[in-house]
């Protein structure tokens, strides 16, 4: 029996960025199985910059280690300039400094090339949905080895959420296990940013984990 495709937004438009032709075809086709529609492929940094101002897809597959432009340096011009396409970064290196790097430049998600076909998908496509995301391992690798400092700008609450964004639960997740509304969570998480000088969930785990109100667990 086939498979089932996963539910997303109908029109998510995906840039492929990858130096490596059998896996950018890899990637399109388990994307297009699931329903994406594949907009572009890109060999290299600076064809991923090109493409996107070309292309406007809702999500880019950004490699990181690439000839002509690295995807690090593409990430941050996209992001730039193009701050509403959503960049999911796939690495061979999980070191937790090149993820700050990448969480600088932009990037909304990070997976290591480890992961299956699938697990990339899936984030594409909770990216799509505006979910910002770590895999276990680079979580782990990046934030573990931060100093964190001690006090919380937050309320107690806030603090609750955010520790549940580190967990890996999403807003509905959230307001289900707080028993409060989604559009509850989403007015604390508004307020969490704004406090601690975030623009998405992933610096907001980032920063709570520097001043020591979250805990990777």
């Amino acid at each position: 029996m086939t498979e089932p495709a996963l539910v997303h937004a109908p029109t998510t438009r995906v840039l492929v960025a990858d130096d490596h032709q059998l896996l950018r075809q890899a990637l399109r086709r388990a994307l297009e199985d699931n329903g994406l529609t594949v907009v572009g492929e890109a060999a290299d940094g600076e064809e991923a910059v090109r493409l996107a101002e070309s292309l406007r897809p809702d999500i880019v597959v950004m490699d990181v280690t690439m000839p002509v432009m690295g995807g690090i340096e593409a990430t941050a011009i996209v992001h730039e300039h193009l701050p509403n396409i959503r960049i999911v970064v796939l690495t061979m290196h999980d070191e937790h400094s090149l993820v700050v790097q990448a969480v600088d430049a932009g990037a909304s998600a990070f997976l290591n090339k480890d992961c299956s076909l699938q697990q990339v998908v899936e984030t594409v496509i909770q990216v799509a949905d505006g979910e910002v995301l770590l895999s276990p391992e680079i979580a782990a690798n990046m934030l573990g080895a931060m100093t964190p400092a001690n006090g919380s700008p937050l309320t107690k609450r806030e603090d609750e959420i955010l520790q549940a964004i580190a967990d890996g639960s999403s807003t509905t997740e959230v307001a289900r296990d707080l028993f409060i509304s989604a559009k509850t969570v989403k007015n604390h998480l508004a307020s969490i940013y704004e406090k601690l000088d975030a623009r998405d969930r992933t610096q907001a785990v980032l920063s709570g984990v520097r001043i020591g109100i979250v805990q990777i667990r």
